[in-house]
């Protein structure tokens, strides 16, 4: 359980996030994570990564039990861990294809946002919880997902959109049956693995190196309100209020 790494096909490297029961993932988790993405893209065997999870659903973000349990330490540590596996993602030598079933909230957006393709189950439901949790975060990678003022809507009201809508909005590239997720996100990868690595390494540097907003500034000033809110009790009674009205985070 954790992070695991395997090769499905040659020149494609599949990296599972499978931490039950909500795909939450603890500081190491994050760290871990990064490192796999990382460490795939170095290795010059590897042409593209396919990032998926196990269980009933891609990620539910960060194990807001170990932060409760640890406080600020671990909110540090998750929000260090967050920023380093979003930006394992972005900055993976190879294209990154993220295979999403069932729920993508918080961190679990912040990873497909810095995809480079996304390819869903048609159950799959993307959404930023952060202000129900007294934390801010990502949305510079829902950003990535939705337009500007869908993207403000969903962050002040929590709520979600579907794959079948980020397919129209051309953010979501396929949408399958969830049975066909795996299958689906490997025929992509293959299709890009087929490539010349050369052209597809320098095409990704390319890409990024045009982006108009640099991910790593924009998330880190995000974070920056979260730690705001923690120091100042804010984000406590928040979450107080939360637990006590039996509106609990499943992120455990």
């Amino acid at each position: 359980m954790g992070v695991t790494v395997s090769t499905a096909e040659p020149g494609v490297v599949v990296v599972t996030i499978d931490h039950p029961p909500v795909n939450a993932l603890p500081v190491a988790g994050w760290f871990a994570l990064a490192d796999a993405v990382t460490a795939a893209g170095r290795d010059p065997a590897t042409h593209v990564v396919v990032l998926r999870a196990a269980g009933r659903g891609f990620c539910a973000g960060v194990d807001i039990k170990e932060i409760l349990r640890d406080g600020h330490e671990a909110l540090v540590g998750a929000n260090h861990g967050c920023h380093a596996a979003f930006g394992a993602v972005y900055d993976c030598q190879v294209p990154v294809i993220a295979a999403v079933r069932g729920f993508c909230l918080g961190g679990g957006v912040g990873l497909v946002g810095n995809a480079d393709v996304v390819v869903a189950a048609d159950d799959a439901t993307f959404g930023l919880p952060e202000v129900d949790r007294g934390a801010l975060g990502a949305a510079t990678h829902l950003a990535r997902l939705v337009p500007q003022h869908l993207m403000r809507a969903m962050y002040y009201t929590a709520s979600t959109v579907t794959a079948a809508q980020l397919h129209h909005f051309g953010s979501v590239y396929r949408v399958v049956p969830p049975g066909q997720l795996d299958g689906a996100a490997l025929e992509v990868a293959k299709q890009i693995a087929a490539k010349d690595p050369r052209v597809i390494r320098a095409a990704k540097r390319s890409i990024n190196g045009i982006d108009p907003q640099d991910v790593h500034r924009s998330y880190r000033y995000e974070q920056g309100f979260t730690f705001e809110l923690n120091l100042t009790g804010a984000a406590d009674e928040v979450r107080d209020r939360g637990w006590a009205g039996g509106q609990a985070d499943d992120r455990r």
